[in-house]
């Protein structure tokens, strides 16, 4: 046994087989996704929670809730905006039908406002399977 082996990180890549260092590329490629997709979803966690924040504000500012629906349309819709957005279309879109009972209503603002909150929980998550597989 050769006590003087070149044990340096370069060497022993290259001294590695060719099916070895094919593993090693696909690690280091999946690492780097990795860290891509780790920073893209910080970025856009703060960007939602600032988001939220600032319609928080809004919401809870006491201002009308029709002004406040046509500003949040004027623009692109995201986070909890997305939610209001939704729940209200439906809202006023069930209270123009004459008769509509208010606990149907209620019920179809729900629904609506839950399918625009998972909508909005997918766009969060895109990504963790990925992160989760290569984690493993």
């Amino acid at each position: 046994m050769n006590v003087n082996q070149d044990l340096s990180f370069l060497s022993l890549i290259t001294n590695a087989s060719v099916v070895v260092q094919l593993v090693m590329l696909g690690l280091l490629i999946a690492s780097l996704i990795s860290w891509w997709y780790i920073f893209q979803k910080m970025f856009a966690i703060n960007v939602a929670k600032q988001m939220t924040d600032k319609f928080e504000r809004d919401f809870w500012s006491g201002s009308d809730l029709q002004s406040l629906f046509q500003k949040v349309g004027s623009r692109d819709a995201a986070g909890m905006e997305s939610i209001f957005e939704g729940g209200f279309q439906e809202f006023t879109k069930m209270r123009r039908q004459s008769g509509t009972d208010i606990a149907l209503v209620m019920e179809s603002t729900r629904r609506a406002m839950r399918a625009a909150y998972h909508r909005e929980l997918d766009l969060l998550e895109a990504h963790l399977p990925f992160l989760a597989t290569v984690g493993s």
